[in-house]
């Protein structure tokens, strides 16, 4: 009898395994989600400015739900797009992600790169993000980095990685600042760090690993807003408890969403973003999303 009982009790926990892995992998990655937020940061009185936060494409030639799903947020009518990195997967992932950004590209805009703009992914131990275990990051592929760098600078966007300037959304002047990605040390805020200049409206930092030192270096020179994407949100998080991992130093209670940078005054804004690493196609209790920021007066 109880080896019936055992054998029933595996055979559940097995097809409730075989069920999680069916809906993380089938349906909620593809689970596309638009969430909103209110950020005050304006001065008194001034006007909402809309900004459309993507993150982490991680975009597979064929996924072409994923692309129109995207293109479709053209509809939110944003005056500020800031894409921050991972939108590659495969050398060739580029006429797919400009398929989902072609909309966007008459409308002004910003972006920094993420690792997996420069190599493709490569299997690993997914264990890996959750042990407390020293982690080397190996690249795959090489993407075509520059084919894609060209199409947004050839639209108008702003290139942030390592650089700093301004322009004009919304009828407002917007300074951004923005690292090349701090996973793989690329960054280099030292090359661009300052305050903030007080001729401009907005001023907002952009990277796409939200590393400690470069928030804390971005807040501490007056940037109101950072986004930042990378986590995945967790990718996979625990029902009514959340991330595991950030993998990065974040604190997994700052995976997603808006927060409010510790010791200043500035916002984060870290994306869950929308594709997962190609060797591990699957999202639970985190939806893939996009972001509209609307800045509202403090």
């Amino acid at each position: 009898m109880r080896k019936r009982s055992f054998i029933g009790l595996a055979a559940g926990v097995t097809a409730a395994g075989a069920a999680t892995f069916a809906y993380s992998s089938l349906i909620e990655r593809n689970m596309f989600t638009l969430r909103r937020f209110d950020v005050p940061v304006l001065e008194p009185d001034a006007e909402p400015l809309r900004i459309l936060h993507i993150s982490d494409l991680h975009m597979m030639p064929s996924q072409a739900r994923k692309q129109a799903w995207v293109a479709s947020l053209i509809g939110a009518d944003p005056d500020l797009v800031v894409v921050t990195g991972d939108n590659m997967a495969d050398p060739d992932s580029v006429p797919g992600v400009l398929r989902a950004l072609d909309p966007f590209l008459s409308v002004p805009g910003a972006f920094v790169f993420g690792s997996n703009d420069y190599q493709g992914p490569v299997w690993g131990n997914p264990l890996r993000y959750v042990l407390p275990v020293e982690r080397e990051y190996v690249q795959g592929v090489d993407l075509p980095t520059e084919d894609l760098r060209s199409a947004f600078v050839e639209a108008g966007w702003a290139d942030l990685n390592n650089a700093r300037t301004v322009l004009k959304a919304g009828g407002r002047s917007i300074e951004l600042v923005g690292v090349d990605d701090p996973h793989v040390e690329r960054d280099d805020y030292e090359s661009v760090a300052g305050p903030i200049s007080t001729g401009a409206d907005l001023h907002i930092g952009v990277t796409h690993t939200p590393a400690t030192r470069v928030l804390d270096a971005m807040a501490a020179d007056g940037f109101g807003l950072l986004l930042a994407g990378h986590t995945h949100g967790g990718q996979v998080c625990v029902p009514f408890y959340g991330a595991l991992t950030t993998n990065c130093d974040l604190p997994t209670a700052m995976a997603r969403g808006l927060h409010r940078w510790p010791g200043s005054d500035t916002w984060l804004h870290v994306s869950a973003g929308l594709g997962t690493h190609p060797t591990a196609p699957i999202r639970f209790a985190c939806r893939p999303e996009a972001s509209v920021l609307t800045l509202i007066p403090r």
